[in-house]
């Protein structure tokens, strides 16, 4: 039966029909691939041909011409403007953090979930949570993710989804510093960690306090690598807050010692009254009493301008209370108290009087002071030579330089040389001594000295101890100026095992005067460890 142009009643007819009819056409196929022993594909479940003639029956050319051409046009059109226009961009969405990041299918740019996490770092897509972190008044409102910062720290977990859980959309968080929070969210987010000397320490209160033990520790491991003499103090302070017993330890390396510098600083003005007087009962702390006292009132004044009251005498005595009496000023000199301590006006008349009587009476007064001096530290030497000689003509010094260079597997604190003197009785030495590290001076020390004649060395000291960091090549050198033969060394060592510490020596090129590993002059290096 012929359809009018226009009706496709007929057709749909004949559609249902083959429809109705279709899972025994599927069934022949089957069977006939399967007879051929080949597997059926898509194309072979409706004939060609058939497919053709219920097109043709459906939609005669007649009624479709228009219809398809259409269609044909539009495809083609839409062909010529993929190829010949290019996308647009995607469009940019701008977070707290001035980061960009696609707002149009940016999921595709970014193949791993450490990426598409670090997008939403402090980003408002999606935030489900806002914190305003800081004090009042130099607050910062920070957008983020509950299940991201769940996931990283127990601590937000109860927050959002324990028993006790937040419902507040926005959170205040007064005691924690804006910058080192962004730190600590930025961690979470991405496995990231940039840290600053500015804000070290309060990154690390705020990964104590969320329990992110891995930031806790980088930032320790970063304190540790940037310690030294005029932050050693403050560190300590904060170490034993934050309950970071190896942290604390390296301080006090530190501060035992390069002790004067260390409580010279103006961080040692800043640290609080009880670690004030942990440091001032050090048993170890390598400097004079009079530089403890100084030290003690340099911070009694700072803590008088922290409280707000006038830097008098009695308020100084106020604000240290028992600290006071924890310096050993009987173990000063007669002459460092009178010129010191003594003229202060810190001490009580009667003090003052009791200590200068337990000075020069035979019958001394009892004391509220120490009157133990400190034991300090013990310095260590390494010896590089197994034995030392002199003949005539053989060695002089006259001015020019000898040279050793020298590595240690472990911290130290080189605090001068052991240098060889005259073979032919007394004589007196100018001698200029320096370390070098990489072409940078670090100390040097213009002094003299007087030997004796024996093949004894004689110490000659730099100002302060130097901190030397483990597997790395230093240079010493000693220029002295004298016109009488020396000692020198024989069968040296390239390496020495001192202690704990094992040294390993080399040639250095700045050694003018025949100084090298096998024999020479700088027979020992002084160093505390």
């Amino acid at each position: 039966m012929s359809l009018a142009p226009g009706c496709l009643n007929g057709g749909v007819m004949k559609c249902l029909t083959f429809f109705l009819l279709l899972p025994e056409t599927l069934k022949k196929s089957r069977k006939s691939v399967r007879a051929q022993g080949k597997a059926p594909a898509c194309g072979e479940i409706v004939p060609l041909a058939l497919r053709k003639k219920m097109a043709a029956e459906l939609y005669p050319v007649s009624a479709n011409t228009n219809i398809a051409n259409t269609n044909a046009n539009a495809k083609k059109n839409a062909l010529q403007l993929q190829q010949t226009v290019p996308p647009p961009p995607p469009a940019q969405l701008h977070n707290l953090n001035n980061n960009n990041i696609e707002s149009s299918n940016w999921q595709s740019f970014h193949p791993t979930l450490r990426e598409r996490n670090a997008l939403m770092f402090n980003n408002e897509l999606m935030a489900d949570v806002h914190f305003v972190v800081g004090p009042a008044g130099a607050s910062k409102k920070v957008p983020a993710h509950k299940y991201i910062l769940a996931v990283g720290s127990s601590v937000f977990y109860a927050m959002f989804y324990g028993d006790l859980a937040e419902v507040k959309s926005e959170i205040h968080i007064p005691d924690v510093e804006p910058a080192a929070f962004l730190i600590l969210l930025k961690y979470l987010y991405s496995d990231e960690i940039d840290l600053e000397a500015d804000t070290v320490l309060a990154t690390l209160y705020a990964a104590k306090k969320y329990i992110v033990p891995a930031l806790a520790k980088a930032c320790v491991n970063f304190l540790e690598t940037s310690l030294e003499a005029k932050n050693a103090c403050v560190l300590l302070s904060q170490s034993r807050l934050f309950e970071e017993p190896d942290l604390t330890l390296r301080c006090w390396e530190v501060i035992d010692a390069q002790a004067e510098l260390a409580i010279k600083s103006e961080g040692f003005c800043e640290i609080d009254l009880p670690t004030l007087e942990i440091i001032v009962t050090r048993e170890t702390l390598n400097t004079k009493e009079e530089v403890v006292f100084e030290a003690v009132l340099n911070w009694a004044e700072a803590e008088c301008k922290r409280q707000g009251l006038p830097i008098t005498p009695v308020n100084k005595r106020i604000v240290l209370g028992k600290a006071l009496y924890l310096v050993r000023i009987p173990t000063m000199t007669l002459e460092e108290f009178a010129d010191g301590a003594a003229q202060s006006d810190i001490l009580t008349l009667e003090e003052t009087r009791s200590i200068f009587l337990w000075y020069t009476a035979a019958n001394k007064p009892q004391l509220e002071f120490p009157l133990i001096k400190r034991k300090g530290l013990a310095p260590q030497r390494c010896h590089r030579f197994q034995s030392s000689a002199y003949r005539s003509n053989q060695w002089r010094y006259r001015g020019r330089c000898d040279s050793i260079q020298f590595a240690v597997d472990k911290r130290i604190f080189i605090a001068g040389l052991g240098l060889y003197g005259s073979s032919c009785g007394k004589a007196e030495y100018s001698v200029k001594i320096e370390l070098k590290r990489q072409g940078l001076v670090l100390a040097q020390n213009l002094t003299k000295f007087v030997s004796d004649g024996s093949s004894n060395t004689f110490s000659v000291w730099f100002e302060h101890p130097v901190q030397v960091e483990q597997d790395t090549f230093y240079t010493v050198s000693a220029i002295l100026d004298g016109n009488e033969l020396s000692y020198f060394g024989q069968e040296g060592m390239t390496e020495v095992q001192c202690g704990k510490v094992t040294f390993q020596f080399q040639c250095s090129s700045d050694s003018t005067n025949g100084t090298g590993v096998q024999g020479g002059q700088i027979p020992e290096l002084i160093f505390y460890a």
